[in-house]
């Protein structure tokens, strides 16, 4: 007989407020044990305060939290932090200065010497710190003491590991080494992870699941593929990457735009539409003395811009154009180095299964 294992942490509608600012506004979120979920957001979305209600810091309003299937909390009963076998990893690493590395990471456990000792030793060789165990944390790079805060964390072998913005004291040429070495070790050791971030990347770097969290709720969730190909919204759509905006008025579920007509069924007629793509998704061909390439299917009607500025940016060059059809601006993004001169005519097609239709974003 199959049996479906309970999630390893679950939360149902969370609620928290400061005086009368309601901060974490009905969350609800479940991480699969092995499950690495990053809840992501801009800074005061309310992630920081999820994750110390989950942790136990904080006390939600309202709202359940659940340990594999098993309550901890709901504003009555209420395990205390140490209670509910949760690692805990935060920007600032905590460690203790006047403690050497293998005894901070033992700081957490217990049973006798001997099994203390072979369980530090297992996470320092895990994260790359083997004969690192004499030092003391200011003889460390940021990265050694990140390495050792996780060790630390993961030593009482918790059911679920929290992670506040880890890496964000980090070099930037250090991160993604980081970031794979923390990924390797938590998947080996099977803990669930709920990451915080603010960072778009590191979530689809290190992410099985990502819920996108903005004023206080969760907007969308789902892989980090689903999440980034579909977004909910604009505002979504932002999150990750630079976008394009085009806008227009739903006329019989078509919007004209300067790429031709689009199809915008379910839009109130006479309503206004943001049609939306990234700047990778523009292609761009030569000025044929006034004339562009011909119409396809995929890409629709060609529409000539005048070139504004090009930057080269290392992996791709950016070019901004002023758009001959309503003096629009738009950027495209083309790998490798394409810096045209200021006042080029080009031609720009974009690809139409690449593009997400909403409504339009109502300005304060």
């Amino acid at each position: 007989m199959v049996t479906s294992l309970p999630p390893r942490l679950e939360i149902r509608d969370i609620v928290k407020s400061f005086g009368a600012r309601r901060v974490v506004d009905d969350v609800s979120l479940s991480v699969m044990p092995g499950q690495v979920t990053c809840l992501l957001g801009p800074s005061g979305c309310g992630k920081s305060t999820t994750l110390r209600i989950i942790a136990g810091v904080e006390m939600q309003d309202s709202g359940t939290i659940h340990l594999d299937g098993r309550l901890v909390c709901d504003t009555v009963t209420r395990v205390p932090p140490e209670g509910r076998g949760i690692g805990l990893m935060f920007q600032d690493f905590a460690l203790f200065p006047h403690l050497t590395v293998a005894r901070n990471v033992a700081f957490g456990l217990t049973g006798d010497r001997a099994a203390r000792a072979r369980r530090v030793d297992e996470l320092l060789e895990k994260v790359n710190l083997s004969g690192y165990g004499d030092k003391h944390p200011h003889q460390l790079s940021g990265g050694e003491q990140q390495r050792v805060a996780l060790a630390r964390a993961l030593a009482p072998r918790p059911r679920l590991m929290l992670m506040d913005e880890p890496f964000s004291g980090l070099d930037n040429r250090l991160r993604d080494g980081i970031r794979d070495t923390t990924l390797a070790v938590l998947k080996e050791e099977g803990a669930a992870v709920l990451l915080v971030t603010h960072e778009p990347d590191e979530a689809m770097r290190m992410a099985d699941e990502i819920a996108l969290m903005r004023d206080g709720r969760i907007v969308q969730q789902g892989s980090p593929y689903n999440v980034y190909t579909r977004p909910a919204d604009r505002a979504a759509a932002a999150f990750f990457s630079d976008v394009n905006v085009i806008r227009g008025v739903s006329r019989g579920a078509l919007t004209l735009t300067p790429f031709g007509e689009f199809l915008t069924p379910g839009h109130a007629d006479g309503g206004e539409v943001e049609i939306v793509i990234r700047p990778q998704h523009l292609k761009i061909d030569f000025d044929r003395a006034g004339r562009g390439p011909h119409p396809t299917p995929m890409d629709g009607t060609p529409a000539r811009g005048t070139v504004q500025r090009a930057r080269f940016m290392g992996r791709e060059s950016l070019v901004e154009f002023v758009m001959d059809y309503d003096g629009s601006t738009l950027t495209a993004a083309v790998p490798g180095v394409f810096l045209p001169k200021p006042g080029t005519a080009l031609w720009l097609m974009i690809r139409r299964d690449r593009c997400f239709v909403f409504p339009a974003h109502r300005r304060a």
